[in-house]
């Protein structure tokens, strides 16, 4: 028991300090007021510590639950939507709406799921790429306070993967306690210690339901929920997945309002449950899970603080240091997407296209990134199998 306790403790802390960067350079990105940030990012967390606690009990699996780091990191990079924070609200609804569907309905997760994982994954590194290029960006224009962190990242990669981010965003609080104004700083600790709860109120727009919400729910399913159970799966536990994607999906349309991120599955704070670290009677080792679902809604609690945090650090710190939380998965997506040497052309349009940052027909990139690669997909394989048939 003791060994899950510790597990949970440690899961929670990774997930958490490893992407809330991610999610914060989302909610500026939605055009979030520092207010709704620090809502959006208490409901995000209060969400996936209620999910963790739950789901686990239910299932007697360490089902580890995360908000979506892919689907922040592609609000991240999008452009601003004409209707703001309210607009983007009704993206995160549609996703929500979807994913409850998906638990609801198997079929449609069959669908995704026959998405070929190298257009998926290619989806994915296009969506990170433009963050991922933020800290040689952040390296060029504030050197003084990226080197320190980027040294820290590298060496926490060098003594363990799992320590790189955490030092990475220690060594951030201790450069920023060394150049922030510590009146300001104080003043704004003081106004931000506990977020507003109102929601506030969405508008829907068939374009950006399409080109945002749709993108966001399928990164969410390619690059956490697909691969959470994947974990599960493989360590021998239970992967009960209309249940898990309707838990989620009703956490994710209820939280959505409040400008929290989708909830899904984590692969990452899974596999760190799903072995022996984790205690040595498998059947014990959901308590890890519902152990990190106890952190994350103590850390909830932090959530005006650490959002007044990001505020007195440079924009370009912050989107540096979740550009370097998605190296990992951009280097994972890449290598995935272009390992069937008979099918390279379709990845790479789609990776391209998703990477453009280019709209049509007010339709962001990665969805034509996903129809364009999926078409030359589609016919590259309906030519290989004429040949193959006629040979």
């Amino acid at each position: 028991m003791a060994s899950a306790v510790m597990m949970g403790l440690l899961a929670a802390f990774v997930g958490y300090s490893a992407s809330f960067a991610i999610v914060m350079a989302a909610l500026e990105a939605m055009s979030a007021t520092e207010a709704q940030a620090a809502t959006g990012l208490f409901f995000a967390t209060l969400a996936m510590g209620l999910c963790s606690l739950v789901l686990p009990l239910i299932t007697r699996a360490p089902s580890a639950i995360a908000w979506s780091t892919p689907g922040a990191a592609f609000l991240a990079s999008s452009a601003t939507l004409p209707g703001g924070f309210g607009e983007a609200l009704g993206a995160l609804i549609t996703c929500g709406v979807m994913i409850l569907i998906t638990g609801l309905i198997p079929a449609l997760g069959r669908w995704v799921g026959r998405i070929p994982k190298p257009i998926a994954d290619a989806l994915l590194a296009g969506v990170l790429l433009k963050l991922c290029l933020a800290p040689a960006l952040a390296l060029g224009s504030i050197p003084a306070l990226m080197i320190p962190v980027i040294l820290a990242w590298i060496v926490g990669l060098r003594l363990n993967r799992l320590a790189a981010m955490p030092l990475a965003v220690l060594t951030m609080a201790v450069v920023l306690a060394f150049t922030v104004d510590f009146d300001a700083a104080g003043a704004a600790f003081n106004a931000g210690w506990f977020p507003a709860v109102a929601p506030s109120m969405p508008i829907f727009e068939p374009v950006s339901m399409l080109s945002v919400g749709l993108p966001l729910y399928l990164v969410t399913m390619a690059g956490q929920n697909i691969p959470g159970f994947a974990v599960l799966e493989f360590n021998n536990f239970p992967a009960r997945r209309p249940l898990m994607l309707r838990v989620t999906g009703v956490a994710s349309l209820l939280s959505a309002p409040f400008g929290a991120m989708p909830i899904s599955m984590s692969a990452i704070t899974a596999a760190m449950m799903c072995g022996e670290d984790a205690g040595t009677d498998p059947a014990k080792r959901y308590w890890a899970a519902t152990i990190s679902g106890v952190s994350y809604c103590l850390l909830a609690l932090l959530a005006g603080v650490t959002a007044t945090l990001v505020t007195i650090a440079p924009t370009a710190l912050i989107i540096g240091i979740a550009g370097l939380a998605l190296i990992p998965a951009l280097v994972g997506s890449l290598r995935s997407a272009f390992s069937e040497l008979g099918q390279l052309e379709a990845p790479a349009l789609t990776f391209l296209t998703a990477a453009s940052g280019m709209t049509l027909f007010g339709v962001s990139g990665a969805f034509w990134g996903l129809v364009l690669g999926g078409l030359v997909w589609l016919s590259k394989s309906l030519l290989n199998r004429q040949t193959h048939a006629s040979s």
